[in-house]
C-alpha cells in the first residue's frame, strides 16, 4: 500500500513541471517588540525534479539537497544547492517518503513506504549503502546528529524503529500512538517527538531509555512536526485542524495555536531566526511562516502545486518546498 492510502485521499499527477521564478512581498509587521525587522521571502528558483514529489532534506554542508521521489520504483533526486541543478538520481526502496540527513557522516535515511525499509544513502558518493527493514508502512524520519541515531515512524505499526548510524541495524523498537507520521528530535535533549495522527497527539520518547515519557494532546490529524532547539518549542502541522500547535519541550505543555491554511502538511524551523515554515497541501499551493517568538503568521509564499516537503539550510537560510503535483521545488531566499 502507497503512503498516500494512508492518508485517507488520493491525488492525480498532472503530469506537468515547470521551471521559472516568482516572489513575494515583504512579510506583515507585527512581530512585537524588540524584534528584528520583519524578514522578505522570495522564491528565486523552480527546479524542475521529477513526479510526485514529497520528502526533502539538505546537507548544509555539502550544500546538496535531497528530494523524494514517491513512485512505485522509489528514487531520491540530488540536487546542487549552488547551481540549482538535478546532479544525481538515487534508486531506492517501493514508494519512498521521507527523508533525513546525518550532518556529521553526510548519509541520507529514506522511508520506503512500500517495502518496510530505509535505504541508507552515502552522501559522497549518492550509493545506497544499506536497506534497514523497520516496522510497518514507514513514513517519517530524523536524525538525532550527536548519537547519529536515525528515528523512523512505522505508520500502520503505530511505533518507532531506532537505527544504530555506525551498524545500521536497529536497536529499538517504541510503541506509540495510532498513525504516527512525522518525527523530530532535539539533538540537546536526544528528545523525539512523534505525530499521532489517528489519536491527535505527540509522543514524547526520552534519549537514555528510548521509552515514552508523556504524551500531548494536539490538533486534529497531526502530521509533520518539527524542534527549534534553541528555544525547545516544537512545532505541530495538525492537517484537519488547519493549525500549528506550538509545545514547550521542557513542561511538554502546549502554549499556542496558530491558524494556518487549509490543510497544514510538513514543518520545518529556521535555527537562527526561530522562523517556522508550513507547507499547506492543498490548491491554493502556499508556504506560512509564522514567527516563532510571536506566534504569528508574518508571510505566505506562493510555490507549486499540492506543496509537500520542506526542509531549511541552517547556514544559508535558504528554504526549499517539494511539490507534489508540479514535481518542482521551490527555492525560497529569506532575508
Amino acid at each position: 500500500m502507497g503512503a498516500l492510502a494512508v492518508l485517507g485521499f488520493s491525488v492525480i499527477n498532472s503530469g506537468h513541471e515547470r521551471a521559472g521564478t516568482t516572489t513575494t512581498g515583504p512579510t506583515k509587521p507585527g512581530a512585537g517588540p524588540g524584534s528584528a525587522a520583519p524578514l522578505t521571502h522570495t522564491v528565486t528558483a523552480t527546479v524542475a525534479v521529477g513526479s510526485l514529489l514529497n520528502g526533502v532534506a539538505v546537507d548544509s554542508g555539502t550544500r546538496t539537497v535531497y528530494a523524494v521521489n514517491h513512485t512505485v520504483r522509489g528514487r531520491v533526486s540530488v540536487i546542487d544547492a549552488k547551481t540549482h541543478k538535478v546532479t544525481a538520481t538515487v534508486p531506492v526502496g517501493g514508494s519512498p517518503v521521507g527523508a533525513a540527513v546525518d550532518p556529521g557522516t553526510h548519509t541520507v535515511y529514506v522511508t520506503n513506504n512500500d517495502d518496510d525499509t530505509v535505504s541508507v544513502i552515502d552522501g559522497n558518493t549518492h550509493t545506497v549503502t544499506a536497506t534497514v527493514r523497520v516496522g510497518h508502512g514507514p513514513f517519517g524520519v530524523a536524525v538525532d546528529s550527536e548519537t547519529h541515531t536515525a528515528y523512523v515512524t512505522n505508520a500502520f505499526g503505530a511505533s518507532v524503529s531506532l537505527i544504530d548510524g555506525n551498524t545500521h541495524t536497529v536497536t529499538a523498537t517504541v510503541h506509540v500512538g495510532s498513525g504516527p507520521f512525522g518525527v523530530a528530535v532535539d539533538p540537546e535533549t536526544h528528545t523525539a517527538y512523534v505525530t499521532n495522527s489517528g489519536d491527535d497527539t505527540v509522543s514524547v520518547i526520552g534519549g537514555p531509555t528510548h521509552t515514552v515519557t508523556a504524551t500531548v494532546a494536539v490538533g486534529t490529524r497531526p502530521y509533520g512536526v518539527a524542534v527549534d532547539p534553541g528555544t525547545h518549542t516544537i512545532y505541530t502541522a495538525n492537517s484537519d485542524g488547519h493549525t500549528v500547535s506550538a509545545i514547550d519541550g521542557r513542561t511538554n505543555t502546549v502554549i499556542a495555536a496558530v491558524p494556518v491554511g487549509t490543510k497544514p502538511w510538513k514543518i520545518a524551523v529556521d535555527l537562527g531566526t526561530h522562523g517556522v515554515y508550513v507547507t499547506n497541501y492543498d490548491k491554493d499551493a502556499t508556504l506560512w511562516v509564522i514567527d516563532g517568538k510571536t506566534h504569528t503568521v508574518t508571510a505566505t509564499v506562493a510555490v507549486g502545486k499540492y506543496p509537500w516537503g520542506v526542509a531549511v539550510d541552517p547556514n544559508t537560510r535558504t528554504v526549499y518546498v517539494t511539490s507534489y503535483l508540479d514535481g518542482t521545488m521551490s527555492v525560497i531566499e529569506s532575508r
